[in-house]
């Protein structure tokens, strides 16, 4: 498996390689990454064994920097080439990022007869995905993904089993130090953090003190405020934390889920049936989490505001609005509509359906050898 950079990337493969440890007692799972992803840190944790490769993403407004890009990503797939000969896989899953492009091409030129797919979740490919797709054997696509070639399949967007076990709000909120009985907002800016949504938390906090409401903000690395957190300490109405690994708990507790708009994070909100309020980041490519965001709108799951638009007084606005009891009523009937197919099953016919055709991909590639 290949694919990093974020938890966007990261987690899905996850969620890949867990649902065919289910199905494959034999199961072994080699992940490629790079050094200084999120993957470094997520896959060790999840039992996986890891690789490293080089990569560099494609800096458009520095053109200058394309040569080192090209060499970077040129080594990348020498070492893809060499760790895919060494372990010899039966299948080949790239789920985004940069590092997945010298990967799966490095894969590609050294796993002779090993089918292999990408999985492309959001509502418009990234260019490395883009890139990719003509050297694989399928396409998976999200809920609202555009289809990339023509050997694109639907399958939805997998996620782990442990964000959808039933949990009560009321034990969610102790285990996260929250009072159970609060009215709970959480704010989640994605593995990475969201400054705009850190901020509008932040401002937010006096009047969440003064209607009772108590605010959970995973603000990423280096984004957690030192006076936030003696706040916290204090009992104030701000809790920050730089990164939960497992955001079950933090589903489970909120009321509402102030989030922005990306592909893994919707299903994840799909698989728990979270009511949201939705601030896509603006500069995804061609937008693609606007187009992400008011989709899970049009269902009746979600209120989006747009960035440029998002401070504490709106955010004021917008909660005391989608937390009247009716108004949350509906978003919650919304949120259970919303729920997509079983993605995990949808994966692992995928799966077993490019495995049947290995066989077939070696005699053809034996033909002529004595």
């Amino acid at each position: 498996m290949t694919g990093g950079g974020t938890g966007g990337h990261v987690y899905p493969a996850l969620a890949i390689a867990e649902t065919l440890a289910e199905r494959y007692a034999d199961l072994d799972v080699l992940f490629v990454g790079r050094r200084e992803g999120l993957e470094a840190t997520l896959v060790p944790r999840a039992g996986l064994a890891l690789a490293f490769v080089e990569s560099r993403p494609l800096e458009r407004n520095h053109p200058l920097a394309f040569p080192a890009t090209l060499a970077a990503n040129a080594r990348g797939i020498v070492q893809a080439t060499r760790i895919v000969r060494h372990f010899r896989p039966d299948l080949v899953v790239a789920t985004g990022g940069y590092v997945a492009f010298p990967v799966a091409l490095g894969a590609r030129l050294a796993a002779a007869g090993a089918p292999s797919a990408l999985l492309e979740p959001n509502a418009v490919a990234g260019l490395a995905n883009r890139l990719l797709a003509p050297f694989v054997d399928e396409v998976w696509l999200g809920t609202d993904a555009t289809p990339v070639g023509c050997k694109s399949v639907r399958t939805g967007i997998p996620v782990r089993r442990s964000i959808t076990r039933p949990l009560e709000p009321q034990a969610a909120r102790r285990a996260l130090g929250l009072d159970p009985e609060r009215t709970t907002i959480v704010v989640m800016g994605g593995s990475q953090g969201a400054r705009r949504l850190n901020e509008a938390a932040r401002a937010l906090e006096p009047v969440a003190a003064a209607r009772g409401w108590q605010i959970f903000a995973i603000v990423g690395a280096g984004g957690a405020s030192p006076a936030s957190a003696s706040a916290s300490a204090a009992g104030g109405a701000l809790r920050e934390i730089a990164y939960l690994d497992d955001p079950a708990l933090a589903y489970a507790a909120a009321d509402l889920v102030v989030a922005r708009a990306g592909a893994s994070t919707l299903a994840e909100l799909e698989a728990t049936g979270s009511p949201s309020l939705l601030v896509p980041y603006p500069h995804a490519t061609a937008d693609h989490q606007t187009r992400n965001a008011l989709r899970r709108a049009a269902t009746g799951a979600a209120r989006v505001v747009p960035d440029a638009e998002l401070d504490g007084p709106r955010l004021a606005r917008e909660l005391q609005a989608a937390l009247d009891p009716a108004a949350l009523a509906a978003l919650r009937a919304g949120a259970r509509r919303s729920g997509g197919g079983d993605a995990r099953a949808a994966i692992a016919e995928r799966v077993a359906a490019l495995l049947a055709t290995r066989g077939k991909r070696v005699a053809r590639t034996n033909e002529g050898r004595p």
